[in-house]
């Protein structure tokens, strides 16, 4: 499959009803993957919880889960040939606009931020 980037929901969306990704982040930072890929155009990446707010207003639990995140952005851009850059929301208002979308994003030549 060729992709052309990933998708961010987050699951205080109202249009998310348990399927429609393909990786969902637990508010433990645990993953979980669906047992196939769905989408031939987008990876699917659900953050448990709401994300609409600025970095400084999550807590700990929730920073972690942006670097989980983070981190398997960067896995499956190497596996699937992706530039990790290539991020967009679910809908306007999924994962909204407040997301901290900056501090999702690895940069591939400076490492882990």
């Amino acid at each position: 499959m060729t992709f052309e980037g990933f998708i961010i929901h987050h699951s205080s969306c109202t249009s998310i009803n348990g399927v429609g990704y393909d990786f969902w982040i637990s508010a433990d930072g645990f993953i979980t993957s669906a047992p196939l890929l769905t989408d031939p155009s987008h990876i699917h990446i659900c953050l448990e919880g709401n994300f609409n707010r600025s970095y400084d207003l999550l807590g700990a639990a929730e920073k972690q889960q942006l670097f989980i995140a983070s981190k398997l952005i960067m896995e499956l851009s190497r596996q699937y040939d992706i530039s990790p850059l290539f991020l967009y929301p679910h809908t306007n208002t999924c994962p909204g606009k407040e997301f901290p979308w900056n501090e999702l994003v690895i940069y591939p030549s400076h490492g882990y931020h």
